[in-house]
């Protein structure tokens, strides 16, 4: 067994022979200077995540692919389903990679099972990682040559929409799955038709706005070091794409509403 392996399955396994008191949270910044409440607990498997995910990116890069950061909703919420939402971004990625070519680009699939943390992690938890992933070790977000929030048309895809009675379709889509998932009797199916029909957008989750954020505060970094011979400037900005289009020039610099982000006070120096 490879020594990083043997270190996740430690780690893994001493969080969960550890007492059932409630866990202590603490706030963990990164580079760029977003802080998030992160369980004391859960350090040590975020750290390994992180080097997983960058040693998966770095296989790809060597390939010669353009690398992307797929943004999407996955949390069970106000109508929205889990294991609805997993198969979305699966697809999403496929049609993301197919649409530009597999060998030339590759997009990072944030909600992969192998890049899950215990079942006890909240979305500050998940943001400290996918926070950490995003701007690498020194906050210019080196890995990345794109970021592709998902908008309504990659959730309509999944749904065979196509202009008429769509949220019929999506009543009767959760009929046929209430018949093999009976978790999902937990949502309402107005809620449920609902969300995937009016609302399915990074525009309505917390992770996705810390994302945009976090993209955003790259771009300005990225945009201020323009000197030099490691300059980057505005032209090697980090691509956005929502919905399938490239994003105004404007809404670069646009800052989205605070989602999991400065919801922990900061360290006491």
């Amino acid at each position: 067994m490879k020594r990083c392996s043997m270190i996740a399955v430690a780690a893994l396994t001493a969080y969960a022979t550890a007492t059932t008191a409630r866990a202590e949270t603490s706030t963990e910044c990164t580079p760029n200077a977003l802080c998030y409440c992160v369980q004391n607990d859960l350090k040590g498997v975020i750290a390994i995540r992180v080097d997983e995910i960058r040693t998966r990116i770095s296989a790809q890069r060597q390939q010669g692919k353009a690398i992307g950061y797929l943004s999407i909703p996955i949390s069970t919420i106000q109508g929205s389903y889990l294991p609805v939402n997993v198969k979305i971004a699966a697809q999403t990625k496929e049609r993301v990679e197919e649409r530009f070519g597999p060998r030339s680009l590759w997009l990072l699939n944030t909600a992969a099972k192998e890049f899950s943390l215990p079942g006890t992690a909240k979305g500050e938890d998940y943001m400290l990682m996918w926070t950490r992933v995003l701007e690498g070790s020194d906050g210019f977000g080196r890995d990345f040559d794109f970021i592709y929030f998902a908008g309504p048309s990659d959730f309509a895809q999944y749904f065979s929409f196509d202009g008429r009675t769509d949220l019929e379709k999506l009543e009767r889509f959760y009929d046929g799955l209430a018949k093999t998932d009976s978790k999902l009797a937990e949502i309402k199916k107005t809620d449920f038709r609902n969300y995937y029909g009016l609302r399915a957008s990074v525009a309505f989750s917390f992770g996705s706005h810390d994302e945009w954020n976090i993209v955003r505060t790259i771009n300005a970094k990225r945009t201020a070091k323009k000197d030099g011979e490691d300059a980057f400037g505005i032209a090697k900005q980090i691509a956005v794409m929502f919905n399938g289009t490239s994003v105004a020039p404007g809404l670069f610099d646009a800052p989205s509403a605070t989602g999991n982000e400065g919801q922990c006070p900061l360290p006491k120096k």
